[in-house]
């Protein structure tokens, strides 16, 4: 009788045991999961080869990259060139006017005479302005000869503004993060507040050889 009491302790306990056991290895295996990243598969934008096909500028490796930085109601929709200035002309009034009838967001993007790439990324197209407008989703980026994003610090709301001699993107105690004039040729970038930012060109001031503006449609 004590024997089989004794069993039965013994297999009660190990029954429990192994119960503890298993529920503190699916614990620990839920916080690792929870840590590691899940897995994205990556996927070309939408229609990538119209739009390197389009660019003067832009390579399959700058959209791709570009493409894991955009705000998510981007997602879907394909790049459409608005502007380009070997197609249209160096003027900011026309690309104003080439902006002129679209709600959508904008991509600005810059080849320099020193062959860097680099440009900004706008929550709303730019036009003339009298105050700064757009939101915290503008953000400056540079794309060769490597690939970064300055993304809203939250300082200040310094995001898009446009005259008619220039358009500014990002600033702060009269530093821009991005200006370029009104022929579209001279250009400057500096730290700034709202993006922390370093120098887009490899000199504060640079000469544009080709931007190019991608709307969504």
């Amino acid at each position: 009788m004590k024997k089989n009491l004794f069993l039965l302790e013994y297999s009660r306990r190990k029954t429990a045991f192994f119960k503890c056991t298993s529920v503190f290895l699916q614990m620990v295996l839920m916080e690792e999961s929870r840590d590691k990243p899940l897995l994205v598969v990556d996927r070309d934008p939408e229609g990538l080869s119209n739009i390197v096909e389009n660019s003067q500028i832009l390579e399959a490796s700058h959209v791709r990259e570009l493409c894991k930085e955009l705000p998510p109601r981007t997602v879907g929709y394909t790049w459409q060139l608005a502007y380009s200035t070997s197609r249209h002309g160096a003027s900011l009034k026309s690309l104003y006017r080439k902006l002129s009838g679209t709600d959508s967001p904008v991509i600005i993007v810059i080849k320099d005479a020193l062959d860097e790439i680099f440009g900004a990324f706008l929550s709303h197209p730019l036009r003339s302005s009298e105050m700064f407008y757009g939101t915290g989703e503008t953000f400056l980026f540079m794309l060769h000869p490597r690939f970064k994003c300055f993304k809203w610090t939250g300082e200040n709301s310094f995001f898009i503004k446009g005259d008619l001699d220039c358009f500014a993107i990002g600033g702060g105690s009269g530093h821009f993060g991005l200006w370029v004039d009104e022929n579209l040729y001279l250009g400057r970038s500096s730290p700034c507040y709202t993006f922390n930012n370093c120098c887009l060109s490899e000199t504060d001031d640079f000469r544009v050889m080709e931007l190019e503006v991608w709307k969504f449609s």
